[in-house]
């Protein structure tokens, strides 16, 4: 199979053995600013089914911070210094970044997925697609892309109140 840019042999001989020093490291957040948590927070709640692990909040900054993930409820610690620690020790855990007073301004984020690009989107593996895009139509979700659209077929992108775009699959059918 012919490659444009970088071959796979390529990617691999890139790529260096793990620093023992590194072996207890987490990929723990991604962030994302956010205009208005009214929007979001029942957005991520509500229709991706993520739990608030910890919300912190910064008066003399004006700013909150809101960590979703996909976590038992039931198993968040009561107490706050305790729950901070267990929140920050989540893997991929969503960082929502409110700054007071944007959700009455007129701006937009940029979500990455137009010029000048950057960052793409975060993905949500669910276990039927088609399923979790039918719940998706019935909330009035905004869709990029339906599973039957495009090239790569059975998975979808959706966006969240602020236009970041989110990518929904099945590990198994990715494998195909």
């Amino acid at each position: 199979m012919a490659h444009q840019g970088v071959s796979p042999q390529e990617i691999e001989a890139l790529c260096k053995t793990p620093n023992p020093a590194t072996k207890e490291f987490i990929f723990q957040q991604t962030m994302y600013r956010i205009k208005d948590p009214r929007k979001s927070i029942p957005f991520y709640t509500g229709v991706l089914g993520m739990t608030l692990l910890k919300q912190l909040h910064f008066p003399e900054m004006k700013f909150s911070l809101f960590f979703m993930g996909y976590e038992n409820s039931n198993e968040i610690p009561l107490d706050e210094k305790e729950r901070t620690s267990w929140a920050m020790s989540r893997k991929a855990t969503l960082e929502l970044t409110y700054n007071w007073g944007t959700e009455s301004d007129d701006s937009n984020y940029h979500n990455g997925n137009s010029d000048p690009r950057g960052f793409g989107h975060i993905g949500i593996m669910v276990p039927d697609v088609d399923a979790a895009c039918a719940r998706f139509e019935e909330q009035d979700v905004k869709f990029i892309k339906k599973p039957q659209d495009g090239k790569m077929k059975g998975l979808a992108f959706i966006q969240d109140p602020d236009g970041y775009w989110i990518e929904i699959f099945n590990a198994n059918c990715v494998s195909q």
